[in-house]
């Protein structure tokens, strides 16, 4: 094998969204051939931070392989997927979509016979009991194509996200190779807060309070939720996360323009109610995204996107963990990362 080879592997990525999986596979040495997203800001974010990626707007399900040579015989298949709901192994029309898509991106392996797949989606897929005839399904046609595969549950936070976020991984590998794969091991450091990852952020315009409401936010984020495409202004998440943001000094019902500045007053004792706002740049780093990654679009639709966003280092464990599998050495690491 060439020595380029060994470097960089390739990869498609459907349901590519905000770059967040592609990101961080990018980081563990696989270069898309091919980015496909049915959303036009999706799009638009991708060729905004890598001009040089082939971007395709189109439904996943309307994809011909035959028509795109280029993705034939790439190394990865990846994918993160809208939330499968567990109603959709019992034919509830409104999971329809979504259990779609993943068949869909199931059925793709044999048109592109990639050498490893992965797809992401919720814990719950990889491991709760209403989800098996789903897993089944996803099963019966690894196994007729001659993939050995196995699911995994990963909290984002073992990987270097301040955030309690819980995926379901499933991982599939060509033949046997799924024998040599060992899953990303937590990095064994204590998970970072909100207040070590945003505290420089929320001073960035002279704050005066910062560092106080830093040092109180000493908690791990929880789950950021995207919402609704097609409804809602953007927010946190769900009644138990705001609660868990206001214990952090955070309003977690509404997304600001920018961070607090020297106008901006504040309570800074331990009793005090007084809230700040997380714009959308803090949210994705508390997705994992580096800063200089831009978002296409409005406030509620760039929040959209990170929300639903897989955390890169996430994406960048478990790639590494595959190239591994693949007998491959971890790639040289690029100055724009």
């Amino acid at each position: 094998m060439e020595e380029s080879r060994r470097e960089r592997l390739t990869s498609l990525a459907v349901c590519a969204g905000a770059g967040g999986l592609a990101l961080g596979l990018e980081q563990a040495g696989f270069d898309p051939v091919l980015l496909l997203d049915n959303r036009p800001v999706a799009c638009e974010t991708l060729r905004l931070n890598r001009p040089e990626w082939h971007v395709l707007e189109a439904d996943l399900l309307d994809f011909v392989p035959e028509e795109h040579q280029e993705v034939y015989d790439v190394d990865l298949l990846a994918a993160g997927l809208p939330r499968v709901k567990a109603s959709a192994a019992v034919g509830r029309e409104d999971s329809d979509a979504e259990l779609r898509l993943l068949e869909a991106t199931v059925m793709l392996l044999h048109g592109v016979q990639p050498r490893a797949v992965l797809i992401e989606n919720v814990s719950e897929l990889a491991v709760k009991p209403e989800y098996g005839p789903i897993r089944s399904r996803v099963e019966v046609e690894l196994d007729h194509l001659n993939y050995t595969y196995d699911w995994f549950v990963v909290n984002a936070k073992w990987h270097g996200v301040p955030q309690d976020r819980k995926q379901g991984i499933l991982v599939a590998l060509k033949g046997d190779a799924m024998r040599h794969f060992e899953p990303p091991a937590p990095d064994g450091e204590p998970p970072l807060t909100v207040g070590e990852v945003l505290g420089d952020s929320m001073a960035a315009r002279g704050w005066p309070h910062a560092a106080v409401w830093a040092d109180q936010a000493r908690e791990v984020a929880p789950t950021l939720v995207g919402g609704s495409w097609n409804r809602g202004g953007p927010d946190l998440g769900p009644t138990g996360s705001k609660r868990s943001w206001a214990r952090m000094r955070v309003n977690g019902g509404t997304i600001a323009d920018r961070v607090p500045g020297p106008e901006d007053g504040w309570d800074p004792s331990p009793d005090g109610t007084d809230m700040v706002k997380l714009t959308v740049e803090q949210a994705a780093r508390l997705q994992g995204f580096p800063d200089d990654w831009a978002f296409a679009g409005g406030k509620t639709v760039r929040y959209r996107q990170v929300g639903h966003a897989s955390p890169p280092p996430v994406a960048r464990a478990f790639g590494l963990a595959i190239r591994a599998a693949l007998g491959l050495p971890a790639p040289a690491l690029r100055d724009r990362w």
